[in-house]
């Protein structure tokens, strides 16, 4: 994480998703991406607040969501202490700002397959579902009503969950989506746990050490 630790110091109380190479890979997009004056950011999924913060610092008037109350609080101290305004709310993805609009969202949603029941505790933050869309699905659904004309998503997650689905829903919904980030990475430990389950779906090769990860960038064009 050295090229994110250099753009923002974070505090992780214990629960909170730790920032890590998707966050990376999200900040960089978030940081080439064309922000108009006071553009309204949403982050949903905020976790620590790291690109909350790091849209504030850009001078955007920023809301923050997340359902887990621990990193509500990690966000909101984060914000803090960056001396940054942000907006932090707790609630279910973008339920607390239904109605109102903004010129980019971004959001590093949980992603990872999973072969249990529903997460409970810290899992919720990567936990996702069978085909690990339980969160990208609703994403896709729900964000294109909250774009501005013009407005932009801004989404990571891994291959493994299905990249051409999100971006044949996002294109369903009328936005123009693409792929402008890829990134190999070492598979983590949560991974490594189900590598026998994830060879047997055919989403892991039976020698497989990594995982790419994807941004996806959707545009409302009218």
């Amino acid at each position: 994480m050295a090229g994110y630790a250099s753009y923002v110091t974070l505090i992780t109380l214990p629960g909170v998703y730790a920032p890590q190479h998707d966050t990376d890979l999200l900040a960089g997009a978030l940081r080439r991406e064309a922000l108009p004056p006071r553009a309204r950011v949403l982050d949903v999924g905020t976790g620590t607040g790291a690109l909350a913060v790091a849209a504030a610092k850009r001078g955007a008037s920023v809301v923050a969501v997340d359902i887990s109350r621990p990193a509500v609080w990690t966000a909101r101290l984060n914000a803090l202490l960056a001396r940054t305004p942000v907006r932090v709310i707790r609630g279910d993805l973008t339920a607390p700002v239904a109605g109102r609009t903004f010129d980019l969202v971004v959001a590093n949603p949980p992603y990872v397959p999973s072969p249990g029941p529903p997460a409970r505790g810290a899992a919720r933050a990567w936990d996702a579902g069978h085909d690990g869309r339980l969160v990208l699905n609703r994403i896709c659904r729900e964000v294109p009503r909250l774009l501005r004309p013009g407005g932009v998503l801004l989404v990571v997650h891994s291959a493994l969950s299905g990249e051409e689905s999100t971006l044949a829903r996002l294109r369903s919904s009328g936005l123009k989506a693409e792929i402008t980030d890829r990134r190999q990475v070492a598979l983590g430990p949560v991974l490594r746990s189900r590598r026998s389950w994830l060879c047997s779906r055919g989403l892991l090769s039976p020698g497989g050490q990594k995982e790419e990860l994807v941004v996806i960038r959707a545009e409302r064009t009218r």
